[in-house]
């Protein structure tokens, strides 16, 4: 038996008031599925309201399914409704705000971040202001896919004093970073089954990409002189494109000769492919003067230079450049086209202003004194702290140290043991597809302050004895 009290001062209609306490019992089980309830007779004269008024809020329940008008045999509460539906979930604009999670800081020794904490955001700041203050309503459109025309002009201009080379505004496509810039690649020059040479060891996640538009992998061995070009040559001598990290191989650190860069250029011209040059962290070089760009030596113009912003600003920016030959300009912007509808112009706009109004190369040239200073703190750490347990592999440039453990375990189990310990480390042996570069550690120090240098190290050491 079901007992229902109406509410005079409800605004409701009678048999409103009626359907919603049926439904109420229902939702909350007090009504089992198949249970009869009272005819329209009796409870409307229990309630002392009309019987039409009843058999309204019957119908009522019966077009929502909740119950099942029998005729003379009654009306039960439905047999299709199961479990107990949960309680709705109110609209958030009722509800008090929960409080946002902040986002993890990275762990020590994490491959690709730069110094998070030394980025000039008061600076970045000011520049985001006034970027959105100056924009139009023209600028609310979609953007250029082949980018922010200042920003090309920029990146043109830095090019020509950094890396030493060339080149019009025009060869210059803005792309979501350096995964941007390959995917641009692998659509305008590759068709499936084309061979690549990739550096072996080399950068994961380029493979990977390419990987997923259906070319043949050539894995070329690294040596302390770079690429052997020789065996390249060896093995895919047809081969379509051969992408590489001259400036400092990633992730070995070595720099690519000159007779090999001159090999490498050679091979591309007599057989008609083309060199994809990642120059993903080359302004940070600690010993010696800068080595050009590959692009610098490239006569034949069959070099596509790729840069990105994610090392030297910040990688949430997810802000790239591909420079490629003129001759390919048209089907790289037609590639654009097809890819991206354009990156977000107001970051474009920021880095743009950043690199016109000198600050850009004055945040690299801090960069590099700071990541020098964190180089050598955690260089000297660890031989303090590890003794000979440690072989360092110092190169002259980079953002990472490559270390070796003799006679330790499987460099993916000290990976293990030290993300147990709060470190991320990066094995070495996994970034090899076929020839064996031994084990090792790849530890970030651009993202590690001095003073919390020897903390992380002591874990390390704890984590991997």
């Amino acid at each position: 038996m079901i007992t229902i009290a109406l509410d005079p001062d409800d605004t409701a209609a009678l048999y409103q008031q009626i359907a919603n306490r049926v439904r109420a019992a229902v939702v909350a089980g007090t009504l089992a599925p198949g249970t009869r309830l009272p005819s329209s007779r009796a409870l409307s004269a229990q309630l002392g309201v009309a019987r039409g008024t009843v058999d309204a809020a019957y119908a009522v329940l019966s077009g929502e399914g909740a119950v099942e008008i029998r005729g003379a045999s009654g009306t039960i509460v439905s047999r299709q409704v199961g479990a107990r539906p949960e309680a709705p979930v109110q609209s958030s604009m009722f509800l008090a705000p929960k409080k946002a999670t902040p986002a993890p800081a990275p762990l020590p020794f994490r491959m690709g971040l730069p110094a998070l904490d030394a980025f000039p955001r008061k600076l970045w700041s000011g520049l985001s202001v006034r970027a959105a203050r100056a924009m139009q309503p023209n600028d609310l459109n979609y953007p250029d896919p082949a980018g922010y025309v200042p920003l090309r002009q920029a990146i043109a201009a830095y090019l020509r004093v950094s890396r030493g080379f060339a080149c019009r505004p025009e060869q210059v496509l803005i792309t979501a970073g350096f995964q941007g810039a390959l995917a641009l690649v692998r659509h305008a020059l590759l068709r499936h089954g084309d061979a690549v040479w990739v550096e072996d060891p080399g950068y994961a996640q380029a493979r990977q990409a390419l990987e997923a538009g259906g070319v043949k992998l050539v894995p070329v061995r690294v040596d302390r002189d770079g690429l052997r070009v020789s065996a390249g040559m060896t093995a895919a001598p047809r081969a379509r494109l051969a992408l590489v990290t001259p400036t400092h191989q990633c992730p070995l650190g070595v720099s690519l000769s000159l007779p090999r860069r001159l090999a490498l250029l050679a091979w591309a011209a007599d057989a008609d492919a083309w060199v994809l040059e990642d120059d993903y962290d080359s302004e940070f070089r600690y010993t010696g003067h800068p080595l050009p760009a590959l692009k610098s030596l490239d006569r034949g113009d069959r070099v596509l230079f790729a840069g990105s912003f994610s090392k030297v600003l910040h990688p949430a920016l997810r802000l790239g450049y591909l420079v490629v030959p003129e001759e390919l300009s048209d089907a790289f912007q037609r590639a654009s086209r097809l890819l991206t509808a354009g990156q977000p112009l107001l970051g474009q706009h920021i880095v743009a202003s950043l690199m016109e109004q000198g600050h850009f190369a004055r945040h690299l040239r801090r960069m590099r004194g700071l990541y020098a200073d964190r180089r050598k703190a955690l260089a000297a750490s660890l031989a303090d702290v590890l003794g000979d347990k440690v072989a360092i592999e110092l190169e002259a440039g980079g953002m990472h140290l490559l270390t070796r453990f003799p006679g330790a375990a499987n460099d993916g189990v000290l990976v293990r043991r030290a993300a147990k310990a709060g470190l991320a480390p990066t094995a070495l042996s996994g970034l090899t597809m076929a020839h064996d570069c031994g084990q090792g550690l790849l530890l970030n120090f651009a993202n590690l302050p001095v003073e919390a240098t020897q903390d992380a190290v002591g874990r390390l050491a704890s984590a991997i004895a």
